[in-house]
């Protein structure tokens, strides 16, 4: 009885016929599971298509807008080239300086295009699955609230930097002086400004920490020397050495080229009981105004000497021809009270006290 028992328990397994409820159930499931499709594939294939058909105009206007960027940034290069060796060219930044600047704007500018264009995509795709997008915008919000109040400097860096590139303020190369910091610019990003300082050194300026540029690259610098000579000198004289101190200077090499106008003699200045400044500028090259200064120093120093114009502190050129005066003339004689046997000391001298003891 018992064998039997386990033989038509392995009957009725390895026979599907057998159990008609399972079979059932199945065909059942299968049956409904057709019905579903054919009833929603026509749903799904249209969420597909409209997902397919953002993700590709997403793609193309990103390209056209990428790419409009790029010829934007190249007109702008072939504009600064043109300019570049002629009068107007040198008041403006140079080919490198605009090159770097239009890079930059270009990079800046696409990855802002790039972020809207797959952002607002992303958004859309979303709402075709019928997800309600407010929480999710309002999560957004409140988290883009904490992060600003979180990172507040972080941000004010980063926008501070894409002005100061947008509004051309400094580059790379350029001197300037930050408030907090002066040098010469070696990276420009948009959170950190490095620049080099007189001695060597590296400052890290934060650009939101920057309040006020002085950049002394751009367009020209100004080269002043004060001349200071003795009040009794001939003005004529020492404007016309000046004058072709300027003339000389400005034929010369290199000084040819980083002078921008002709050295004037601006006039008196100050005038003392001993002294007479002059004042003597120039117009220069952009960061060569030191140099400028240093050199009209020197060659004024060389004119005056060869012109006999004497510089304040200067001994009068009769006086270092005099013979070396007498080191006694300034002895006065010696006192009769010097002596004490003379007239006057005796005469000088206290009265002895009587005595009294006797």
């Amino acid at each position: 009885m018992e064998v039997s028992a386990v033989i038509l328990s392995v009957r009725s397994v390895s026979d599907p016929s057998s159990d008609p409820t399972t079979f059932k159930d199945a065909q059942e499931q299968a049956t409904n599971a057709a019905s579903w499709v054919e009833q929603n594939w026509s749903t799904w294939l249209g969420i597909g298509l409209r997902i397919l058909l953002i993700v590709v105009i997403a793609a193309v206007l990103r390209v056209a807008i990428r790419r409009a960027i790029t010829k934007l940034i190249e007109r702008m290069n072939r504009t600064a080239q043109a300019v570049d060796g002629t009068a107007l060219g040198g008041l403006l930044v140079n080919v490198e300086r605009r090159r770097q600047r239009s890079h930059a704007i270009g990079s800046v500018l696409r990855s802002v295009a790039s972020f809207v264009i797959l952002g607002t995509a992303a958004l859309m795709i979303l709402g075709t699955f019928q997800i309600n997008l407010a929480p999710l915008l309002a999560s957004a919000g409140v988290a883009g609230v904490a992060i600003g109040f979180g990172a507040r400097n972080l941000v004010t860096d980063f926008l501070s930097g894409v002005f100061m590139i947008l509004e051309d303020q400094y580059g790379v190369g350029d001197s300037i002086d930050a408030g907090v910091a002066s040098g010469e610019v070696i990276e420009v990003g948009l959170r950190v400004t490095k620049l080099r300082g007189a001695d060597g050194e590296i400052w890290y300026v934060r650009n939101g920490e920057v309040k006020r540029i002085g950049n002394l690259s751009q367009g020209w610098a100004t080269a002043s020397v004060d001349v200071t000579v003795r009040s009794d000198e001939d003005l004529v004289k020492v404007k016309e050495t000046l004058t072709e101190v300027g003339v000389a200077m400005s034929k010369d090499e290199p000084w040819n080229e980083m002078l921008w106008g002709p050295v004037e003699v601006l006039g008196l200045d100050s005038v003392l009981l001993d002294s007479m400044v002059v004042g003597v500028s120039a117009k220069t090259m952009p960061g060569k105004a030191l140099t400028v200064q240093r050199e009209l120093r020197w060659r004024i120093k060389l004119a005056f000497d060869e012109a006999g114009i004497r510089i304040v502190g200067r001994l009068p050129l009769q006086a270092a021809e005099e013979a070396a005066a007498d080191p006694t003339a300034g002895i006065s004689a010696p006192s009769a009270y010097a002596s004490t046997t003379s007239p006057q000391s005796l005469a000088a001298s206290p009265i002895t006290p009587p005595n009294l003891s006797k």
